[in-house]
């Protein structure tokens, strides 16, 4: 396949990265809004010619919320006793990834801050896009379920006890779907002061563990081995790897820099293990293309363009023109899943509410010819 590609674009640039200390699979959500808050105003500030500590101070006085301030007043403090504005990002590791933070000391060094701030905007901005289009996505799915089992419930708790009577005589006649719904109704009104807080209990806990280290991990390995799963968050997690090396690499920080800091900031194991060979390659002398080969979990795609990249001496730009092309066919992907899943969804439902239905009808028309 035939790729065009530029050469004007940055190559190699002062190694002024180091070790930054990695996120932990990305900032909870409310500090990614700070993140993007923090970058919009600083940059219109800094656009406005303001110098970057009254930058800060001036974010710190207007701004509503106690610890995006805290953090703020932090940073500005830690420049003013003569640290970079790299370092004093570096001091807040879950809000600004590894990425954030090599750009900013590349910058800092080059003197166009205001346009990798720019740059970053822009991602973070892409990355509310893409989540707001997998929310959209599995939204209404979810709200199906949820709705369903709610009514399922409300059936069960408080329609079912009222045919209890009615249904007593008619034990050995009555269907094997009533018999079944009967006992779970009858189960539930006996247990549910129990029930309720062991269920509560359980998601609450389910929730938090997921949301640990050890929880993330697992439902990462889960996803990876789910077919239609694996696919969609492997494209997501892969546009985000591949903007993360595009904006590093389009900015002047070295290949090896911007590759271990995607390789910190990846938000999956299977892909930061991947980044990972990936450097250990290219710092052993043999090149890329050969470790992104052996990622079979990557379509191929994404393989034969970025060893062309690295033949071309352009990763930048194959990284950039990869990540929107995916971008675009996770839209695709997830409308087409969409349109698959919504009706599928509301067949199931349909055939669960008619067997309730039919469970409560077929014993009250048996009660009625035999009383004719």
């Amino acid at each position: 396949m035939a790729l065009e590609l530029s050469d004007n674009l940055p190559r190699d640039g002062s190694d002024t990265a180091g070790h930054v200390a990695s996120e932990d699979n990305g900032a909870p959500r409310g500090q990614a809004r700070w993140r993007r808050e923090f970058t919009e105003q600083l940059l219109l500030l800094l656009d406005a010619k303001m110098a970057l500590v009254p930058a800060l101070e001036s974010i710190v006085s207007h701004s509503p919320e106690k610890g995006m301030k805290a953090m703020v007043e932090s940073m500005r403090d830690s420049i003013a006793e003569g640290n970079s504005f790299a370092d004093a990002l570096a001091e807040h590791p879950r809000v600004f990834s590894s990425t954030y933070v090599i750009l900013v000391r590349a910058a800092e060094a080059g003197g166009y801050v205001p346009k990798v701030l720019r740059h970053l905007l822009s991602i973070d901005e892409r990355d509310q896009a893409l989540r707001s289009t997998l929310g959209a996505a599995f939204s209404y799915p979810v709200f199906l379920i949820a709705f369903s089992g709610a009514v399922i419930l409300f059936v069960l708790a408080f329609v079912f006890p009222k045919f209890t009577d009615m249904f007593a005589g008619m034990a050995g006649d009555l269907p094997a779907t009533t018999i079944a719904l009967m006992a779970t109704s009858d189960f539930l009104l006996a247990h549910y002061l129990w029930l309720t807080p062991v269920v509560g209990g359980t998601v609450l806990l389910s929730a938090w563990w997921l949301s640990s280290p050890a929880g993330t991990a697992w439902l990462h390995d889960t996803s990876d081995r789910l077919p239609v799963i694996n696919g969609i968050m492997t494209r997501v997690y892969l546009i985000h790897t591949l903007r993360s090396l595009h904006l590093s690499l389009e900015n002047g920080v070295t290949f090896v820099d911007a590759l271990d800091a995607a390789s910190d900031a990846a938000p999956n194991r299977r892909f930061r293990r991947t980044l990972q060979a990936v450097l250990d390659s290219v710092q052993a002398g043999e090149g890329a293309a050969k470790a992104f080969q052996a990622a079979h979990f990557l379509p191929q795609l994404a393989r034969d363009l970025l060893a062309t990249g690295e033949q071309a001496g352009d990763m930048s730009l194959v990284s950039g023109r990869l990540a929107t092309h995916y971008e675009s066919e996770l839209e695709r992907l997830l409308v087409k899943l969409s349109k698959i899943i919504e009706p599928a969804l509301l067949l199931i439902m349909g055939a669960v509410v008619g067997v309730i239905v039919a469970s409560l009808i077929l014993p009250i028309f048996k009660l009625a010819n035999a009383v004719h």
